[in-house]
C-alpha cells in the first residue's frame, strides 16, 4: 500500500479517477502525491529575496503542512503517463500505459511498491521520475482477488 519508509508520513487512500505525480517526499523516497497538496513553486506572488532574508529563511524556514502521501492497494489499476524513452524502449512499451500497482516483496525496510506492465515488467516506484503523473483507473481488480501463484504451488507441494 504504501512502502515502510512512508509511514512516518501523513497518508491517505488513493481514490477512483484521480489524478497522481510521482513525488520525492522530505524523508527520500519516491511515492505518490496529489498535485493539489503540492506546494506551488511557480507562483507569481513570490517576491525576490535579498541575501539577508535568504540565510534568515534558511536557518528558520517557514513552517508547512506536510505532504501526504497516497496510497494505492495491490492490484490497483493505473494509468502510467509520461514515460520516458529510455524506459519505454528497454521495457517495449508506449509513452502511456496501464498498469498494475504490486509489491515485489514483503520483506521489511525494503523498498516493495512497484507498478508491473502487460509485458509482466516491474519498476519500482523509486525508479519513477519526479513528476511523472498517474491516474487511477480502478482500485481493486480479480487480480487482487485471486490467490496468489506462488501460494497455490506452496500448497500444491505440501499436500
Amino acid at each position: 500500500m504504501c512502502d515502510y519508509s512512508l509511514m512516518s508520513i501523513p497518508n491517505r487512500l488513493a481514490e477512483e479517477e484521480e489524478d497522481l505525480v510521482a513525488h520525492r517526499f522530505l524523508t527520500g523516497p519516491v511515492g505518490f502525491a496529489s498535485p493539489r497538496d503540492l506546494p506551488m513553486t511557480d507562483s507569481p506572488h513570490v517576491r525576490p529575496r535579498g541575501f539577508w532574508s535568504a540565510l534568515k529563511e534558511f536557518f528558520n524556514p517557514p513552517r508547512t503542512n506536510p505532504v501526504p502521501a497516497v496510497c494505492v492497494p495491490p492490484g490497483a489499476r493505473l494509468m502510467l503517463q509520461d514515460i520516458p524513452t529510455r524506459l519505454q524502449r528497454d521495457f517495449q512499451i508506449g509513452p502511456a500505459e496501464e498498469v498494475t500497482f504490486t509489491q515485489v516483496t514483503a520483506s521489511e525496510y525494503t523498498y516493495r511498491d512497484a507498478v508491473r506492465f502487460h509485458n509482466g515488467h516491474e519498476i519500482l516506484l523509486q525508479k519513477l521520475h519526479e513528476g511523472q503523473r498517474v491516474k487511477v483507473v480502478q482500485l481493486s481488480s480479480a487480480e487482487a482477488l485471486e490467490p496468489s501463484r506462488e501460494r497455490t504451488e506452496w500448497s500444491f507441494r505440501r499436500r
